[in-house]
């Protein structure tokens, strides 16, 4: 077997491999806008498997509207997500730059730490949080699972935010010392402006974890107006009746800003997310 031959099969199975894992991830997002578009009595009535619906149907996303209170979940996403991660990522900013430019007695215990904190299951950390929204008077309400989505992103946004500090040269810092700078203006007029792709990949990191965000919404909110799209959506199905067309839409609804942000800003979140892996 020659060299280019060789080549080839490797490339022919690497592309092999890529089809593969592209059809498992599209099949279940095909698999949700079919069903969207079915009506109740075609997912009922079909036998077998059936890719296209015969009579696709835009009245599903139009009675889910009337139905179900879809913009007062869709708020609470907003409010809860969006708080969070304005909130989490201006600290992971301001303290990603000061281990990145500062050297003090403790710093490596500090970024070790941020890190040992994303070992932990989530599952533990119910009780906890649980307990202290209730000791604070915060629990069932927006703003206390705003503070509890923050403490998820900041950790790991902080060391995000650190490694892509770390690629810009500390001169810059100097330079604008020597003129008079302040710290924070330093920061916030010339190491920032520079950070925007770091800055942008760690807030679409924190709103896609955070927006995905399940297990925290269904214990920490009961009351049915201030539940999240995510939780609300597995409250649609009972133990008497699975409207899956409703289902398949809610979904989409809840889908639809996270690849919104994903599509239009993935060359951003690459390049943060790798900034700082090589050290030149």
């Amino acid at each position: 077997m020659t060299k280019k031959t060789k080549n080839n099969l490797i490339r022919g199975i690497g592309y092999l491999i890529l089809t593969v894992g592209c059809l498992c991830v599209l099949l279940p997002l095909s698999w949700m806008v079919i069903t969207s578009l079915k009506s109740m009595t075609d997912i009922t009535m079909t036998k077998g498997i059936e890719l296209f619906p015969t009579g696709p149907t835009l009245e599903n996303f139009v009675n889910i509207w009337k139905d179900y209170p879809i913009a007062t979940y869709i708020k609470n996403s907003v409010v809860a997500v969006g708080g969070s991660t304005i909130f989490g990522v201006v600290c992971a900013a301001l303290c990603g730059y000061g281990l990145s430019r500062y050297s003090f007695k403790g710093k490596a215990f500090i970024l070790s730490f941020l890190l040992v904190t994303q070992m932990f299951p989530a599952v533990m950390k119910i009780i906890p949080y649980y307990k202290i929204l209730v000791t604070v008077h915060l629990n069932n309400t927006r703003i206390g699972l705003l503070i509890v989505y923050a403490s998820f992103s900041i950790p790991f946004c902080t060391w995000m935010m650190y490694g892509y500090f770390k690629s810009i040269p500390t001169g810059l810092d100097e330079a604008a010392r020597v003129d008079g700078s302040s710290a924070f203006h330093t920061f916030l007029h010339i190491v920032l402006p520079l950070a925007v792709p770091g800055l942008v990949a760690t807030v679409i990191y924190a709103f896609l974890q955070n927006w995905n965000e399940y297990m925290f919404a269904s214990v920490l909110m009961s009351d049915d107006a201030k539940k999240t799209i995510t939780y609300a959506i597995s409250t649609m199905a009972d133990a008497y009746r699975i409207q899956w067309n409703y289902l398949m839409c809610a979904a989409m609804i809840s889908s639809v800003p996270t690849l919104a942000i994903f599509v239009a800003m993935q060359k951003y979140l690459i390049a943060g997310m790798t900034a700082g892996a090589v050290k030149e």
